[in-house]
């Protein structure tokens, strides 16, 4: 599906019908760090129309849900969204962590055992299930923490803190879980705190390509696709080009440079917006949906749908299945990143994660494909409106 260029005077009329264009005539982005973000958020409970034919058909198609099924999970999980927030400063400093629950179509939190009565129905008062926690998220974020000084061997895929399971989990590639180096990592890993782990089928690596037809920014003879569009340009995922490097987009027009970048580390980018392109607030729907208006960019909570925009493989969806996770790609390890069970390919980096209308992070990398499925992680957006001082462009 080509982009087409558009004026200004028929952009109004013509947003829910946008493409790759965001920031640029192309696709929008986002990513890093610190509590000053100037993102205009607006809370995941905005007043917004019906979910399109679209997006519920891809969330029959990719959870196996009917039609009714999905629009009640969406509703469900926009109550939890809202609710997170709220939960986590009722529990105080007892609190364990929270996720979606997909069978009650509730927000569960944990909260440790000496809670008292008085937190336990705060907690509850804010529609959540209240559920025991042998670890504070205190506590396990500490632990990722220590895990985090530590230097993984490649066999070691990363960790996250799981706050089903009240631990830190790292995940080990299988058929390298007997490597010496990887027994010695386990070994020093168990020692920082309550840690666990569990198999992965094949270590992540960055979705950035070559130069192939299709719809995305080019920076050399690297493909990548924009995440969403901030005010004077666009945020992406930091493999895809350094500090100072041209862009050019879908049609090989020059859009901007890379204003910031930072990999590994970190996996955000942003890039200026020039040239005749300007900004959308618009995630690119394939076709699959209706484009998606971005509203703001509030946190889903482990457990909600999400749904990924990229230039390879377009629309797909999955679920988030953990926050603050580390991930240990071959170039190094990058912090703070959200897991997925949505697939991605090469050309997909930096493209949209999105939940309903709220931005939610830029594609990073991952493992598998889109036939056979896979796990992808993206690089939070609020993190690199806050690390750049950015401002989210929203409709």
């Amino acid at each position: 599906m080509r982009r087409r260029t558009i004026t200004r005077a028929s952009l109004a009329a013509t947003l829910l019908m946008l493409g790759t264009f965001t920031t640029t005539g192309v696709l929008p982005a986002a990513a890093d760090s610190s509590p000053t973000a100037k993102t205009t958020t607006t809370s995941a409970s905005s007043a917004e129309a019906p979910a399109s034919a679209g997006l519920l058909a891809a969330m029959q198609r990719d959870f196996g849900l009917t039609k009714p099924q999905a629009e009640a999970r969406l509703a469900a999980e926009k109550t939890a969204t809202a609710a997170e927030p709220k939960a986590r400063q009722a529990a105080g400093a007892s609190y364990g962590g929270a996720w979606f629950d997909a069978d009650s179509g509730r927000l569960s939190v944990a909260v440790t055992a000496d809670a008292s009565p008085a937190t336990l129905s705060a907690v509850r008062a804010t529609g959540a299930t209240v559920r025991t926690a042998a670890h504070s998220a205190r506590q396990l974020d500490a632990t990722r923490a220590r895990l985090d000084k530590l230097d993984a061997p490649d066999g070691v895929s990363g960790w996250h803190v799981d706050p089903k399971g009240s631990a830190v989990v790292v995940t080990v590639v299988a058929d390298r879980q007997g490597d010496n180096d990887v027994e010695q990592f386990l070994d020093r890993a168990r020692a920082t705190g309550p840690v666990t782990v569990e198999k992965t089928a094949s270590a992540p690596s960055t979705f950035a390509a070559g130069t192939v037809g299709g719809d995305p920014y080019y920076t050399g003879n690297v493909r990548c696709s924009i995440g969403f569009s901030v005010h004077g340009g666009f945020v992406t995922a930091g493999h895809c080009g350094s500090a100072g490097a041209g862009v050019s987009g879908w049609d090989r027009s020059y859009i901007g440079n890379f204003q910031g970048s930072s990999f590994p580390g970190n996996d955000y980018a942003w890039v200026n917006v020039g040239s005749g392109w300007w900004t959308v607030p618009v995630v690119l729907g394939w076709g699959t949906i209706p484009d998606r208006l971005v509203r703001g960019s509030a946190v889903a909570p482990v457990g909600t749908s999400i749904c990924r925009s990229g230039s390879t493989t377009h629309w797909h969806c999955g679920t988030v299945q953990g926050l603050n996770e580390t991930v240990n790609y071959s170039q190094g390890a990058v912090y703070q990143m959200t897991k997925t069970s949505v697939c991605a390919e090469p050309g997909d980096s930096g493209g949209s994660f999105i939940s309903g209308d709220q931005a939610q992070g830029v594609t990073s990398g991952g493992w598998g494909n889109c036939t056979s499925g896979g796990q992808t992680w993206f690089q939070p957006i609020n993190e690199i409106l806050s690390r750049y001082g950015l401002t989210l462009h929203t409709a």
